[in-house]
């Protein structure tokens, strides 16, 4: 058996389906306006609008497989963490921890890119004690 890589054509291919509806998920449930789906998601304003209509149907690249990745775990985490509305709030909050400051987590992984999403996630796990 062979172990599944996001660099991999054949995974990627079998992995977006899923991954997209999580995203498109996560993006209603966190109110995400076009723009920061799209610079989250790692792809132009064009094609999130074809990813958000289920007219694309082309498979994400390693890098948006990443990013969804590392999102789903801030999602679950958060989720996780709080056991009200504050888990789909959190991500709008402005936040004084050391690796936002005072930005949003939303508004700081945009700016930072995959490594902050992943800091992000291991921010979350980490204060969730699953560290």
């Amino acid at each position: 058996m062979e172990l599944q890589t996001f660099s991999n054509e054949a995974d990627r291919q079998r992995l977006s389906a899923a991954a997209i509806k999580a995203f498109r998920s996560m993006a209603r449930i966190w109110d995400l306006s076009n723009a920061e789906a799209a610079s989250l998601l790692g792809v132009s304003s064009s094609t999130w609008d074809r990813i958000k209509a289920s007219r694309w149907d082309g498979a994400l690249g390693q890098d948006q497989l990443t990013r969804v990745s590392a999102l789903v775990g801030v999602y679950k985490g958060l989720h996780l963490l709080f056991a009200d509305d504050m888990a789909d709030r959190w991500p709008r909050l402005q936040n004084r921890g050391p690796i936002f400051e005072r930005a949003t987590p939303i508004e700081a992984m945009i700016e930072g890119g995959i490594p902050r999403m992943l800091e992000v996630r291991r921010y979350v796990d980490a204060v969730r004690g699953g560290l």
